[in-house]
């Protein structure tokens, strides 16, 4: 049996001239969640909707579970479970006949009531779809991927719109699968979102990949582990002396707020506070956290993921 997924140089264009997908190739090894990061109009739909089988490629190969769709449709769809962006479900099914009509698709499916007791969906059981509130449609559209028994889950967006205490259970829904050997493909411009689940993740941006690796090696290439942000009084200049402090690997100014990516704040913090001192000036705010996959995405783009 193939890898879970492996695509080679994809490309999707639409009308002969948008290019949506621009050369991206793409290995996923058994067992991982593997995100896809990026900010709206990145590709990452259109993407996985190619991986998933529901569009067709302009150019390049996908092979699936070691398949092609051209090859094993049938056998492909019975290996993976999908919940896209938007998941439409009938209104005047019950929770529960919606399971059993997924379960009825495949040859091998799980237990319904198994998957609505693992989803927290059991007293809602025989509520109508139209009913349910967002985290439980939701969850709802993800009891509807896992009920045929893939290997495979692909996760469009699963916690876009929802709230803390729903998206953390969609987050242990998505554990509990990998704990039991599945394999996930997750896209989300959620970076705590990505830092939690995925083993591996691919930033994309314009149909590309732009960076690729664990989450503590893509914060590793940003040079430093710390952020150390400040503002002035009345002040957005400065961004070159600040460079010079001890440990100070790259400056950001946003509208007067600078960030400072280092190494160890313990040096950089003390030696800023003089350097302010010796400039007549007051600090309007500091702060000092963790580099996240936020601050590589801005490293990279020069712009924010949530940014429309």
């Amino acid at each position: 049996m193939g890898l879970p997924v492996e695509c080679r140089d994809l490309r999707k264009t639409y009308d002969g001239k948008v290019e949506a997908v621009r050369g991206l190739t793409l290995t996923i090894e058994a067992g991982e969640c593997f995100g896809l990061l990026g900010p709206n109009g990145a590709g990452k739909t259109t993407t996985i909707e190619i991986l998933e089988g529901l569009l067709a490629p302009t150019a390049g190969t996908v092979r699936i579970l070691g398949h092609t769709w051209q090859q094993n449709p049938r056998e492909l769809r019975e290996q993976i479970g999908i919940s896209l962006q938007e998941t439409r479900l009938s209104e005047k099914l019950t929770v529960r006949e919606t399971l059993d009509l997924f379960a009825n698709f495949y040859s091998d499916p799980r237990s319904p009531e198994d998957v609505l007791e693992q989803l927290q969906l059991t007293e809602k059981a025989d509520a109508w779809v139209g009913k349910l509130s967002g985290g439980q449609r939701q969850r709802l559209a993800v009891a509807t991927a896992l009920v045929g028994n893939p290997r495979l889950l692909f996760l469009d967006e699963p916690t876009t719109g929802l709230d803390p205490q729903s998206r953390r259970q969609l987050w242990d829904i998505v554990r509990n699968f990998q704990r039991s050997g599945g394999t996930v493909l997750l896209t989300t411009h959620y970076m705590d979102e990505a830092e939690r689940l995925c083993d591996r993740l691919a930033i994309v941006d314009h149909g590309q990949i732009i960076a690729e690796g664990t989450p503590s090696e893509l914060i590793e290439r940003l040079g430093g582990h710390h952020v150390v942000e400040f503002s002035l009084e009345g002040s957005t200049d400065g961004a070159t002396a600040w460079r010079a402090l001890p440990g100070v690997e790259a400056v950001r100014n946003e509208d007067g707020l600078f960030s400072l990516t280092v190494r160890e704040p313990h040096l950089t913090i003390p030696a800023l506070l003089d350097a302010v001192n010796q400039r007549n000036a007051r600090l309007q705010r500091l702060s000092t956290r963790q580099a996240s996959l936020e601050d590589v995405f801005v490293n990279l783009t020069g712009r924010h993921l949530r940014e429309e």
